[in-house]
């Protein structure tokens, strides 16, 4: 059974997701979601710009598991933000999943007409066409840039990079005095060589008959962060999930807390960044 954080809405997300970022949209994503809800996962992260949105809904629907058991989460792409185009992407989104409803919905990237897309999210909510909103690469520059947008509808979550090399800190002093719940995207640094290297992450490894991205991952969930490790490997899909069976010790947590270098390897901030993105044209096969 998959833990659940309530988040600020009242909502219970499975602590515990598969994403499908780079999954190609050829059969892949389809085999891939569907396995991963065979071994168990309840909660599946896609995004307009993954273009994999109608392959996540089919496995969704042909696996058999009631819908209202199965956590689904779409993200919005800032060249819809504008009031009118983002309510007919929301619509376009749940056509392409085939489902009747979304059970978070986030703004993708944190530019431009934000304000637009965020009213038309909080109204596609109380439509019932979207249970939870939230926000995505929010970072504490961006968040003071748009906290009043945000004040009267809160966003449930804020997905960002968050792994033991990039803690967030000052961001999660900011996201928990507005109850807002961290998702961690990378939350075992794309495979950071270095990062699995760790000592003290391989002798916790060896000390609870775990492997190192186990240990990460159950760090994380211990902070209070909701995780969607991406793999395609059935091995690797099965074991990133059993994460329940064990808990770390204070000084194990303040261990790893030890590694954060402050630093990710996305800055959203970063200049330059807005305009790189707002490039990416995800109707461009419509």
């Amino acid at each position: 059974m998959v833990e659940t954080f309530k988040l600020n809405d009242g909502n219970n997300i499975p602590a515990i997701g598969f994403g499908t970022f780079q999954i190609p949209d050829d059969g892949s994503t389809y085999k891939d979601v569907l396995n991963a809800l065979k071994l168990g996962y309840r909660h599946i992260d896609t995004a307009v710009a993954y273009f994999n949105e109608d392959e996540v809904g089919k496995a969704i629907r042909d696996s058999g598991i009631p819908r209202d058991q199965i956590w689904v989460t779409s993200k919005l792409w800032l060249q819809d933000y504008a009031y009118e185009d983002a309510k007919k992407a929301i619509n376009l989104s749940l056509k392409n999943l085939g489902l009747d409803y979304i059970d978070l919905y986030l703004i993708h990237q944190p530019y431009g007409k934000v304000d637009e897309a965020w009213k038309a999210m909080v109204e596609a909510k109380k439509a019932g066409k979207i249970r939870s909103i939230g926000i995505s690469n929010v970072t504490p520059k961006i968040w003071h840039k748009w906290e009043d947008i945000f004040k009267e509808n809160k966003p449930a979550v804020n997905q960002v990079e968050f792994n033991p090399y990039f803690q967030q800190k000052e961001l999660r002093k900011i996201m928990a005095e507005n109850q807002i719940t961290l998702e961690a995207w990378a939350p075992l640094g794309q495979g950071n060589h270095n990062l699995f290297k760790e000592p003290v992450l391989n002798r916790l490894a060896k000390k609870y008959d775990k492997n190192v991205g186990q240990i990460m991952l159950r760090f994380e969930h211990q902070e209070g962060i909701i995780v969607f490790p991406k793999s395609v490997h059935e091995a690797r899909i099965k074991s990133n999930k059993d994460i329940f069976d064990f808990e770390l010790t204070s000084d194990e947590m303040d261990a790893i807390r030890a590694l954060d270098k402050g630093k990710g390897m996305h800055d959203p901030d970063a200049p330059g960044v807005e305009e790189m993105l707002s490039k990416y044209d995800v109707h461009a096969n419509d």
